[in-house]
Order: C-alpha cells, then sequence, then structure tokens
C-alpha cells in the first residue's frame, strides 16, 4: 500500500486523547496522561507538524492526577514539558475546549496517535468512532500510533472485512507487569480489565511484553 503526500504543504497529526470521567474502579476522576500528550505535542511542533489535539466528545479535557506536574503526590514533579504546556494559555486553551472527532475530518492528516492514560479503558474501549479513527486510518495507509492504555482499541478496531486491525501483527501495550506495579502504588486494582490478558485471549494477533516499563 502507498500514500501519495503533498510535500508543499504543512504536515499535519491528530492526537486523540480521552475525556474524562469517573473510575467505577477508584472513583478517581480520569482522563488522559498529560506527558503522552504534551511530549508528542512538544517533538512534532518543533519539526514543523501541525498538531491538532482532539476527543471523541470534544470539549474540556482533564489529565489524571498523578500525571499532573502540579499534583501534591509529586509523581510527575519533573515533567517541565507538561508543565509548560499547561502554564501556556494558548496551549491551555487546547484542553479546555478540545475539537470533538466528529469535527475534524482524519484524511486531512498524516498521522494519527491515540493518547493513553487512565481514561481510554472507559471511553475509547467501546467507542466505535475511536475503532473506526483507528481502523480506517490504518487501512489508508497512514500513520497510526497508540501508546500506553490508548492500545485497548487495539482490542476492537476492525478493518472493513471486519477483521481485527491486529489480527496477523506482533503488538505491545499496557502489560500487566505495570499494572501490577500500579496497583501495588496506588493500593488499589486501577483497571477495570487488563489488555494483556485481553490481547492473550484474541486468537490471531501476538502480543509481546517485555520488563516493565
Amino acid at each position: 500500500m502507498s500514500v501519495t503526500i503533498d510535500i508543499t504543504r504543512q504536515r499535519k497529526v491528530l492526537l486523540l486523547a480521552s475525556n474524562t470521567t469517573t473510575s467505577a474502579q477508584t472513583g478517581w476522576p480520569i482522563g488522559f496522561w498529560w506527558a503522552e500528550l504534551t511530549h508528542p505535542y512538544w517533538t512534532l511542533s518543533e519539526a514543523g507538524y501541525q498538531v491538532d489535539i482532539v476527543s471523541p466528545e470534544g470539549g474540556h479535557l482533564a489529565g489524571d492526577g498523578y500525571s499532573d506536574p502540579t499534583d501534591a503526590s509529586g509523581y510527575s514533579a519533573d515533567d517541565l514539558i507538561s508543565l509548560g504546556f499547561m502554564s501556556s494559555p494558548a496551549h491551555r486553551a487546547l484542553i479546555e475546549n478540545s475539537k470533538a472527532l466528529v469535527d475534524v475530518n482524519p484524511a486531512e492528516y498524516d498521522a494519527v496517535l491515540i493518547i493513553g492514560g487512565q481514561g481510554p479503558m472507559y471511553t475509547f474501549y467501546n467507542d466505535e468512532r475511536v475503532h473506526n479513527l483507528v481502523a480506517s486510518n490504518y487501512e489508508a495507509g497512514r500513520i497510526t500510533a497508540a501508546i500506553c492504555h490508548g492500545t485497548c482499541v487495539l482490542l476492537k478496531a476492525r478493518k472493513a472485512d471486519g477483521s481485527l486491525v491486529v489480527d496477523g501483527k506482533t503488538w505491545t501495550g499496557f502489560a500487566n507487569s505495570e499494572e501490577d506495579f500500579a496497583d501495588t502504588a496506588a493500593g488499589v486494582k486501577i483497571q477495570p480489565f487488563r489488555i494483556e490478558d485481553a490481547a492473550k485471549d484474541l486468537p490471531n494477533t501476538n502480543f509481546v511484553v517485555q520488563g516493565a516499563f
């Protein structure tokens, strides 16, 4: 499969972040992981790409508490890129009023990146709009990537012929060893299910992991 790219125009990347919801496991407000949005945004913007942030529903987004460099836990206190993004009114506005997925045309973008965090396990996993974004972008031959818990979408995203995008593929995602670490650190089971377990139940895909993180 080949894709023709017009090198005379600015390349564009779409970042899809989770809307805010409440975890049924912990009762915490959850959403996206700050570093997984801000670091790609910084890197791609510095390289000259136009980067647009969208969410399934649009509107106000919130990062997971532990990913916030100003959080009292201090877990992400050294994340200066996220702190800078949050401190910039222009950039903060991209999170305060994100575009809705329905209001953008993915075909206008050269790549899509699915952002992780705690929210996607609730807001992406069963959302056919997100599944269709991943599958259609992949089938069109455009770069399609998912990180951290954003990889939960690969458990359900299906191509036009009905097969999973990951059929016959080797891939990875948030691992059981990483879930163990997070659950132990928080003192509670955080996620409603585990991506590694669900992936290994699929009949025609090869989910691999190495050491935690």
